[in-house]
C-alpha cells in the first residue's frame, strides 16, 4: 500500500486529531486563556469611552491590541473560531465514547482469569458451605454497588465476576455533555439577549424601551424586533447610598427604587438594588454597575434670565470619582449662549499650579471647577453628545473653582453659583433566557466532575471450588481499573467480608492464608 497522503486520508487524519479528547482539552484551555483579556482589558461593547482612552494612552501597543480584537474578545473572529472548533471536537469525541460506554454498561463482567493469584491483589480461604451456597452468600456480601455475574466451571466450581465504578466514566461523559450543552446555550442565548445601560439621577426614573437607554446592545433576534424589552418602569430612584470605610474605601452601594413591573399600569413596588443583588423583572435583571455625581448650578444669563441646571458628570478616575462634564444653556440671541465645561472633585486636593484632584470618592467639601464660554453653541438639529459642546463659535469669559454656595462673577453680567450635587446611578438591564438553563448545565458539570474524580473502577473475581476434603476453597483476585489509590487496604477489607459471609471450617490456618501477589502478571481484563 502506498504511503502517499491523499486528500481523503488527510481529511480523515485531521478529523481524528480534531475529535480526540486531547484536542478538546487543548481547545478548552485556549478558550479559557482567550477569555482572560476580556477581564483585564476594557471591552468596547461595555465601555467604548474607556476603551478609546486606553488605546490613546498606550499608543502603538493599544492600536496593535485593537487590531487583533483584544477590546472585543468575545466578538472577535479568533475567539469564535476556538469556540466552534471546541464544539465540533466535543461532538466528534463524545458520540463514540457514549456508544462504547453504553456497550460496556450492557456487557456482563469478564470471566475470571485462569490464575487469580497472578493479579495485583489476591487471596484465598476455605469455607464449609457448598460452592453454590457460598456463591449466594458472597453476592450478598459484595452488596448492590457491584455488578455480579455467576458462571459455572468444570469440576463443580463456580466463579463470580464483579465490577463497580461504571459511574466514573458516566460522570466523565456527563461533564463533557454538560459542557457541550453550555456552549450551545451560550450561543443560543446570544441570539435572544439584549443589554441596555442608562444613567438615572436620584429622583428621576425611566421606562425600559430601546430608545430610552444610553447604550443599547441587542442580540440578533432583539435587533430584528423578535425579542422586545420587558415592559417595566423604574419610576423613581428614591435614594442612593454609598458606604465607605474610615480609609475612604467603598464598602457598599445601594439604590432604593420604586418601579412598575408591567409597564405603567401595574402597582408600584419598592426594592433595593445592590451590586450583587439585582432587581429581577419579567426575565430581565437590573444591575447597579456604577454611580457618580451631578453638580447643580444656578446661572444668570447675559439677558438677565436665571437658569438652574443639573447635569451628569462622568468619572475620569473610577477610584476617586473625579469627574468631568458640561452645561449647555441657550440664550435669546446668536451670541448669548452659555457653555460651561467643568470638573467635580468629591474630596478635593490642591496639587499646586491650579491643579485640583480628588483623594476619595466620598463627598467631603466637594469642589466644582468651571470654565465658562459665551457665544453660539452651534446647534445643528442633529443628535449631539450631552457631555461635550462645540467651542468653535464660543469665547471663554472666565474660570473659577467653586465650593458649595460660592458664586463666580463674570463679564456681561454672567454669574455661576454652585448649589450642590445629586447622586446618579448607572443601571444595566440584561436579558438572557439561557441563564437558568446554564445554571443546571454548570451543576451537571460539577456533579459529573466529582463522579469522574471520586469514583474508582474496580474488578474482583471469585473462584469457588470443592476442596480435597470437605471444605470449599475460595480464591479471590482483584484489579484496580483506573488508579490504584488504596486498593490494597480496600481489597483486604473486602476479603475479610467475603470470608465472614461463609461458614468457617474448623481449622483456621487456611482461612488466614491471605496472599497479596505483586503486579508481575496482572492478567488480561
Amino acid at each position: 500500500m502506498s504511503d502517499t497522503l491523499t486528500p481523503v486520508r488527510f481529511v480523515r487524519t485531521l478529523w481524528r486529531r480534531l475529535t480526540s479528547m486531547r484536542t478538546a482539552l487543548i481547545l478548552l484551555f485556549l478558550l479559557a486563556l482567550g477569555a482572560v483579556p476580556g477581564s483585564l482589558l476594557p471591552q468596547r461593547p461595555l465601555n467604548p469611552g474607556k476603551t478609546s482612552s486606553y488605546i490613546k494612552d498606550h499608543g502603538s501597543w493599544g492600536r496593535f491590541l485593537d487590531a487583533i480584537g483584544m477590546f472585543d474578545v468575545f466578538g472577535s473572529p479568533w475567539f469564535a473560531a476556538i469556540y466552534l472548533l471546541l464544539f465540533i471536537s466535543l461532538v466528534g469525541c463524545l458520540i463514540p465514547r457514549i456508544r462504547v460506554h453504553a456497550r460496556a454498561m450492557a456487557r456482563k463482567p469478564l470471566p475470571a482469569p485462569r490464575n487469580l493469584s497472578r493479579l495485583p491483589e489476591s487471596g484465598s480461604f476455605a469455607v464449609a458451605d457448598a460452592p453454590s451456597t457460598y456463591a449466594t452468600s458472597a453476592r450478598a456480601a459484595l452488596g448492590r454497588r457491584w455488578r455480579v455475574t455467576e458462571r459455572a466451571e468444570d469440576g463443580g466450581a463456580v466463579t463470580l465476576s464483579a465490577e463497580k465504578g461504571y459511574s466514573r466514566e458516566t460522570g466523565n461523559l456527563v461533564f463533557h455533555v454538560a459542557l457541550l450543552v453550555a456552549l450551545v446555550l451560550i450561543a443560543v442565548g446570544r441570539l435572544y439577549t439584549y443589554e441596555g445601560l442608562v444613567i438615572v439621577r436620584q429622583g428621576q426614573g425611566f421606562c425600559s424601551t430601546a430608545g430610552n437607554y444610553d447604550t443599547w446592545k441587542p442580540g440578533r433576534f432583539a435587533a430584528e424586533g423578535k425579542v422586545r424589552p420587558a415592559p417595566f418602569c423604574i419610576d423613581d430612584v428614591r435614594k442612593f447610598t454609598a458606604t465607605y470605610s474610615s480609609a475612604g474605601e467603598p464598602r457598599e452601594f445601594a439604590a432604593d427604587v420604586a418601579y412598575h413591573d408591567n409597564g405603567e399600569s401595574g402597582p408600584t413596588k419598592k426594592d433595593t438594588i445592590k451590586v450583587n443583588h439585582p432587581l429581577r423583572l419579567d426575565g430581565d435583571r437590573v444591575y447597579l454597575t456604577g454611580h457618580g455625581y451631578a453638580p447643580k448650578i444656578t446661572v444668570r444669563m447675559p439677558d438677565g434670565r436665571v437658569i438652574t441646571d443639573t447635569e451628569v458628570f462622568l468619572p475620569t478616575n473610577a477610584a476617586t470619582l473625579y469627574s468631568e462634564g458640561v452645561y449647555k444653556l441657550d440664550g435669546n440671541g446668536s451670541t448669548t449662549d452659555i457653555g460651561i465645561s467643568g470638573f467635580f472633585a468629591p474630596t478635593p486636593v490642591d496639587e499646586g499650579n491650579g491643579i485640583i484632584s480628588s483623594s476619595s470618592a466620598r463627598i467631603d467639601h466637594p469642589m466644582l471647577g468651571v470654565m465658562v464660554y459665551q457665544g453660539n453653541l452651534n446647534h445643528t438639529g442633529l443628535p449631539e453628545s450631552v457631555y461635550t459642546f462645540d467651542k468653535t463659535k464660543m469665547k471663554q469669559i472666565g474660570a473659577k473653582n467653586l465650593v458649595i454656595g460660592q458664586t463666580a462673577k463674570l463679564p456681561n453680567g454672567v454669574t455661576v453659583t454652585f448649589d450642590g450635587w445629586t447622586p446618579w446611578v448607572n443601571l444595566q438591564v440584561s436579558h438572557d433566557p439561557a441563564q437558568g438553563y446554564l445554571l443546571f448545565a454548570a451543576l451537571a458539570m460539577v456533579l459529573g466532575l466529582a463522579a469522574s474524580l471520586g469514583v474508582r473502577r474496580r474488578r474482583v473475581w471469585l473462584r469457588i471450588r470443592p476442596g480435597d476434603v470437605a471444605a470449599t476453597v475460595v480464591s479471590v483476585g482483584g484489579l484496580a481499573r483506573s488508579d490504584s489509590g488504596n486498593f490494597t487496604g480496600e481489597f483486604g477489607t473486602l476479603l475479610e467480608r467475603l470470608r465472614e459471609a461463609g461458614t468457617t471450617t474448623a481449622p483456621r490456618a487456611e482461612s488466614r492464608d491471605v496472599i497479596h501477589a505483586g503486579s508481575t502478571a496482572a492478567g488480561k481484563d
